[in-house]
């Protein structure tokens, strides 16, 4: 594995891309440089938790006031949402410590365009 700007192997630094989801990955595209790996990872991880953390946010908000159950649709809407992101979050991060460049569909090829 190679070091980074920052001192860390890849790998590691890449699973820290995705710990806190789009915050770390914010951090670390800011302080990366160097290291395509990191800042591919840094940049797929926002891609990928900021606007479903967005989507869960505005379904639980604005679905909570519709009447007739609204309140259990969102739950249910978001709950999917977050179980989503958890199950991504957990495959993310493995494949970044295992030194893959695992890109998502879509979400994927969008961060690796964003870093070149």
């Amino acid at each position: 594995m190679e070091k980074t700007s920052l001192g860390m192997d890849e790998n590691i630094e890449g699973l820290l891309c995705y710990v806190l989801g789009w915050i770390t990955g914010i951090v670390f595209l800011v302080l990366e440089k160097d290291n395509k790996f990191v800042r591919f990872h840094a940049m797929q991880s926002i891609a990928t938790f900021l606007p479903l953390s967005i989507i869960a946010w505005i379904i639980g908000s604005i679905f909570v006031w519709l009447p007739f159950f609204g309140w259990a649709i969102a739950g249910m809407i978001s709950t999917l949402i977050w179980i989503l992101m958890l199950i991504l979050w957990l495959i993310l991060m493995f494949k970044a410590y295992q030194g893959e460049m695992y890109k998502l569909p879509v979400v994927g090829d969008f961060a690796e365009n964003q870093i070149q």
